[in-house]
Order: structure tokens, then C-alpha cells, then sequence
């Protein structure tokens, strides 16, 4: 009995040393098709929360759109463009390379977007149109801390956005593919 509770206390042991956060705090930037300040802290040795607040575009098509009572199908691509903050929580664990982390969560998001629809089927005209954004999303990357005071973040983040105003709501798929580099303190 007393070898099998030392093999534990020797696990745990090798457990926690393992299990230590990368860093606490890390703040810089995120490029792709979100350019965005972003921050990053750890509540735990593997919880952790991040924010990426910026400009951010996405190729999307506008599908069902509502007007009044009905519905309008617009079967183009739209640019949708927004602005907008993006919180996530997420779990991180490391590898068994170095300073190579994992990370997989979940996030929502909120700001201000507008797109193009196009309308008319002889006479085709777009028009401008400006909305109120919410979504959520999953997320899933690696990160890489250095021995110095830096990271190195990749990550994808597929999800589902909605664009509104009075007259109109738009749902489409909220896609992010991104890279980002952080101080850490």
C-alpha cells in the first residue's frame, strides 16, 4: 500500500510540474480575416480567456433574408464586414514538444457590420446595408511560447453570425482563420 500511494504522490507530482501555465498574461495582435488587438490570461493551469477586439471581414452568402412578412433569397456571395468583439474561453493543454501548446473552446461574438445585398432580377442594383452583429464560435489552435517573453498563436474558428436592423436579419456561417503574435508577462 505505502508503494502504490509514493507511485500517486510521484504522478501527481510529474502531474503538476507538467501542468503549469505557459504564462498569465499576453496582449498584441491577431492578423487574417480579423485584424485585432488581442489579450489572453490564464484562471487556471489550463483555463484559459481571450479577447480579440477589431475589424473583421467575411465571404458569406446572405441566404434567407426577411423583409416585412417574407422571405428574400439573394444566392451571391456577400462581404460582410464588421466590427466587432470576440471573447472566448478555451482549454489549453501542452505537447510533448517544447513550449507547443493545444487549445479547444468556444466563444461569442458582438459589434456593428454592414454588407451589399443585390437586388432586382432584370435590373440588378446593391445597396449598402448596416446591422447590429451577434454570433458564437468554437475555437481550436496551437500556440507556441518561446523562452523569451513571446507567442505565436494559429487558430480557426468556424461559427454562426447574425446581422440585424429593423427591416432585415441575416444568418450566415462566421468563419475566422487566424495567426497571432502576443507579449506575455
Amino acid at each position: 500500500m505505502k508503494k502504490l500511494s509514493m507511485l500517486f504522490l510521484a504522478l501527481g507530482l510529474v502531474w503538476a510540474v507538467n501542468a503549469q501555465a505557459p504564462y498569465r498574461h499576453s496582449i498584441g495582435v491577431t492578423l487574417g480575416n480579423m485584424e485585432a488587438f488581442s489579450y489572453k490570461t490564464f484562471f487556471t493551469d489550463h483555463l484559459a480567456f481571450s479577447v480579440d477586439a477589431g475589424y473583421k471581414w467575411t465571404l458569406s452568402p446572405a441566404n434567407y433574408v426577411q423583409k416585412g412578412t417574407g422571405y428574400v433569397w439573394h444566392d451571391n456571395l456577400s462581404w460582410v464586414t464588421t466590427i466587432e468583439a470576440n471573447p472566448n474561453l478555451m482549454y489549453e493543454a501542452p505537447t510533448s514538444a517544447g513550449g507547443l501548446h493545444w487549445f479547444v473552446g468556444g466563444g461569442l461574438s458582438a459589434g456593428y457590420g454592414w454588407t451589399n445585398f443585390r437586388y432586382g432580377d432584370i435590373y440588378d442594383y446593391y445597396t449598402r446595408t448596416f446591422f447590429g452583429k451577434v454570433g458564437v464560435n468554437a475555437i481550436g489552435g496551437i500556440e507556441y511560447k518561446f523562452k523569451f517573453p513571446l507567442t505565436l498563436q494559429a487558430d480557426i474558428r468556424p461559427g454562426f453570425g447574425m446581422l440585424f436592423n429593423r427591416d432585415y436579419h441575416v444568418h450566415y456561417f462566421d468563419w475566422g482563420v487566424m495567426v497571432g503574435a502576443r507579449y506575455a508577462f
